[in-house]
């Protein structure tokens, strides 16, 4: 059912602009309902076009008042759409350039889509990306149109912030401009009633940078590690990639309202407030980890995504994939470098991997869309990541960093490509990198097997690669997958140092010789490239890698491995959970020698989308009730297990640990937390209560409150943490998620009925929507896949709601519905039923729409 509304845009039919914007002026007066935005636009003629055509500006539900070219008012003679701007025809342009002046009136108070120019309360606030520009002014809003901005905005609010440097202010005004030439979506207009936490920074060329943090009065406390993870970033990316900050001030705004996680707008970032404020009573260790990589992460984006920025939205992982890159390298030297890549990992499989598999299955860089802001995906950002991580591996450090200083130096101002990218490196290496780019064009992840054969003192290591069929590419090539491989004694020593085996052929053997016995293969070390490695270990080959791996990600690996094969059995042979696994696990939780973070990690379960794969290999259907049912089997076992250490452990780790935000005392809090979790299937939750009360930080109260619901207990200290904290909106967004996460499938659908009923639950604000609506959808499996359907109601019925409002929200929450070829029979019709009546939903957004037609192609 195709949406007649929106064209689909193809990667090949790409055609540069007619006309360049050189120069552009805004002026803003902002009024709720009636702002009015005057522009001043220099255009010239993109001169490698022979033929200029008509000149088109992208606007949507704007009110043109009047246009002029070269002080000419036109009237008549363009052709205006409400919906996709207006269009001046070629006879009434110049030959090489024109000055186009005009004025529209728009309406922030009413603009729910957060995007465009919105107001959340009463500060006005702007995201651009991808195309939120169109909704200001009229403008050719495409990536590879740059222009220097210089923006005036009069309003009588005190703070009046946008991109660039403060040239002039005044008493109702303020004029700002930004010095380097920049594509419409990294626009950004703030004004409102905010104060600032100030610092300054000096760059390694001797400038000074004031930094500011905006945010509302009282939250002036919560921004100390926002600024500190501001400063080491900028620190950071100066040592390691030689890039300097190039304007005289760096500002962040906190905004309540927003779809998205942050926004790298040149000069002025806006955050979304979760990930600006926090204070260790009101965020915890998970909060602040994100915070520093958030941070870390818009920051990056100075040079990769804003001073080189991509040519049209199909080079979207050009600076998404490359900055997620970069943010993961800093988190790595910022904390544990091996718990960073674990949990990358993790959420990869869980994610990626999952969008892999199913009908929204797309390359890194897709071949087309209707709604670009339907691509901002783990595909094009995770898996991105790790495109450029294999890259780096094919190249090595050193030449990596010579290309990017390369890549920085060549495309400096420019709007470029991944082909643009990719040559930088073969200009550096002298190498041919054809099959790597590969890697974006090609979708699906590659299945990777290993077949060792040992004979006198030679190990013939036989590796093969296989892709399989997805919807939109069922023919697939080879790709070139650097595999880190070591080779390990029976106790553990290294017969053969790591080293990357380049597979880039379906299969291909590799010889290694002088063996002193025969070896032990660690394959995919530090997961060295983006694959699934199909191998059925044996319990003791497993139980090895567990115990004497040299790769910590090797061994975690090891551990899920375990668990996932206990976790299948105890599925499909109703069997009682193994006692080796079960003791491997324990003795690990409680070693002191290794890293509490590394152990905490070590007692999290596999996603339930592994276990789900691994049994549909085999044929069985999971059924969520029950794989939540094997879940609290196997929790109650370790617990049992571990009963007569629990507690001495527990409390040793609380012994002398003041609490600091650093990874050292992250760490023992995230291990004490999970033993917490086991403890309390066995003492009724005693600690779990003594913990909720002494505890003096979020993330030991919270944790401490997780543990007695997932036994079913807590409601008084449910209830005594909304007296306590109701007044703070970030928090109580966590009030209102670990209810719904911790809420047995019996009851989950009608706790997030009586929850979207609460008089706080306010569902236009995306932070308190997703606290309730998506965590029911996506965090609480099992009883949104209720037998009877009333999970794929509820969401439905929200997604219809919303979608009125919030499109990008809306469209979001459909991906609820990717997995449903993985289900059962009668789940797969009630999840299609419900697709169905959304799409035949009036007036549904293009977005929805286009989301809906993907997943419903599944077959």
């Amino acid at each position: 059912m195709a949406d007649k509304s929106e064209k689909t845009v193809l990667r090949n039919e790409y055609r540069p602009p007619d006309w360049f914007a050189s120069e552009t002026n805004i002026e803003f007066d902002l009024l709720p309902e009636s702002t009015r935005v005057k522009t001043e636009i220099l255009f010239r003629r993109n001169r490698e076009i022979a033929d200029p055509k008509s000149l088109h500006l992208d606007g949507k539900e704007l009110n043109l008042l009047w246009a002029s070219i070269n002080g000419v008012n036109l009237d008549d003679e363009i052709t205006k759409d409400a919906e996709n701007g207006l269009t001046v025809p070629s006879e009434l342009l110049p030959k090489n350039e024109f000055k186009w002046r005009a004025e529209t009136e728009i309406n922030p108070q009413q603009n729910t889509s957060l995007d465009g120019l919105y107001m959340s309360n009463g500060m006005y606030c702007t995201q651009c990306e991808p195309e939120g520009f169109r909704r200001i002014c009229h403008f050719q809003d495409r990536p590879d149109v740059l222009s220097k901005f210089t923006v005036r905005i009069n309003s009588e609010l005190p703070v009046l912030l946008s991109n660039g440097n403060l040239l002039e202010n005044g008493d109702g005004f303020a004029v700002w401009s930004d010095p380097w030439p920049k594509p419409s979506y990294l626009f950004a207009l703030v004004a409102g009633d905010l104060v600032a936490v100030q610092d300054n920074f000096k760059t390694m060329g001797g400038d000074n940078v004031q930094l500011r943090i905006f945010v509302r009065s009282g939250d002036e406390r919560k921004c100390d590690y926002a600024m500190d993870s501001l400063k080491r970033a900028m620190r950071w990316d100066e040592d390691n990639y030689g890039r300097q900050y190039d304007l005289d001030q760096f500002n962040i705004v906190a905004v309540d309202d927003f779809n998205m996680g942050a926004m790298e707008n040149k000069g002025l970032n806006i955050f979304n407030s979760k990930l600006v404020l926090a204070s260790p009573e009101t965020a915890t260790d998970v909060d602040y980890e994100r915070i520093e990589s958030v941070i870390a992460h818009e920051y990056f984006h100075n040079w990769t995504g804003n001073r080189i920025t991509c040519r049209d939205w199909f080079q979207l992982s050009l600076k998404e994939g490359l900055t997620v890159f970069r943010d993961r390298q800093f988190s790595s030297d910022q904390r544990s470098a091996d718990v960073v890549r674990i949990k990358d990992v993790r959420n990869l499989r869980a994610n990626q991997f999952k969008e892999d598999a199913g009908p929204l299955a797309h390359p890194v860089r897709p071949e087309s869309y209707r709604k670009i802001s339907n691509f901002y995906t783990n595909t094009i950002y995770e898996k991105g990541a790790e495109l450029i991580a294999v890259l780096n591996q094919l190249v090595g450090e050193e030449s990596f960093r010579t290309a990017m200083d390369l890549y920085f130096e060549r495309h400096d101002g420019q709007a470029c490509t991944i082909e643009d990218f990719v040559k930088v490196f073969e200009d550096t290496t002298k190498s041919d990198l054809s099959q790597f780019r590969l890697w974006y064009s090609q979708s699906g992840t590659p299945h990777v097997s290993f077949f060792p054969e040992y004979s006198g003192s030679e190990l013939r290591l036989t590796i093969r690669q296989e892709t399989q069929p997805t919807l939109d590419q069922p023919e697939k090539q080879p790709l070139p997958i650097p595999i880190c491989t070591a080779l390990l004694d029976d106790e553990g020593n290294e017969l053969v140092s790591p080293r990357v085996l380049l597979l880039n052929k379906w299969q291909e053997t590799f010889r290694f010789e002088k063996l002193p016995s025969c070896p032990r293969v660690s394959i995919l070390r530090g997961f060295s490239a983006p694959v699934i490695l199909k191998t059925t270990p044996t319990d003791e080959d497993a139980l090895f890698m567990l115990r004497y791996d040299t790769d910590n990600f090797k061994r975690w690996d090891a551990s899920q491995q375990l668990t996932l094969k206990l976790l299948c059995d105890m599925v499909v042979e109703q069997s009682e959970p193994d006692e080796n696994i079960i003791h491997a696990l324990k003795s690990l939780a409680f070693d002191q020698s290794v890293d509490p973070a590394f152990r905490a990690l070590m007692l999290q379960l596999p996603p339930e989308i592994e276990v789900r794969q691994q049994l549909a290999d085999i044929g069985h259907i999971l059924d969520p009730v029950n794989f939540y049912e094997v879940c609290h089997e196997f929790g109650n076992a370790l617990a049992s297990a571990m009963s007569d250490d629990l507690v001495s452990q527990f409390r040793r780790l609380s012994v002398g640990r003041p609490y600091t935000t650093d990874s050292k005392s992250a760490g023992p809090r995230a291990l004490r937390l999970g033993l917490l979790r086991l403890l309390s299937k066995v003492d009724t939750g005693k600690e779990a209560e003594n913990l909720f009360q002494s505890a003096g930080n979020m993330t030991e109260k919270l944790g401490a409150l997780r543990a007695l619901l997932s036994i079913q207990r807590g409601q008084e200290q449910l209830d005594e943490f909304y007296d306590e904290w109701s007044q703070d909106r970030l928090v109580l967004d966590k009030w209102f998620a670990i209810q719904i996460v911790e809420a047995p499938p019996s009851h989950a659908v009608e706790l997030t009925r009586q929850l979207t009923r609460h008089r706080d639950f306010e569902w236009k604000n995306p932070n308190r929507f997703y606290s309730v609506v998506a965590s029911f959808a996506f965090a609480n499996n099992a009883g949104f896949h209720s037998p009877d359907g009333g999970g794929y109601k509820l969401l439905a019925d929200w997604i219809i709601k919303v979608d009125e409002v919030n499109s990008q929200v809306a469209a979001r929450q459909c991906t609820a519905f990717e997995s449903r070829m993985m289900y059962d029979k009668p789940r797969q019709s009630l999840m299609l039923e419900e697709m169905r009546r959304i799409r035949r939903t009036k007036k549904l957004s293009s977005d929805s729409a286009e989301m809906l037609d993907r997943l419903m192609s599944a077959i």
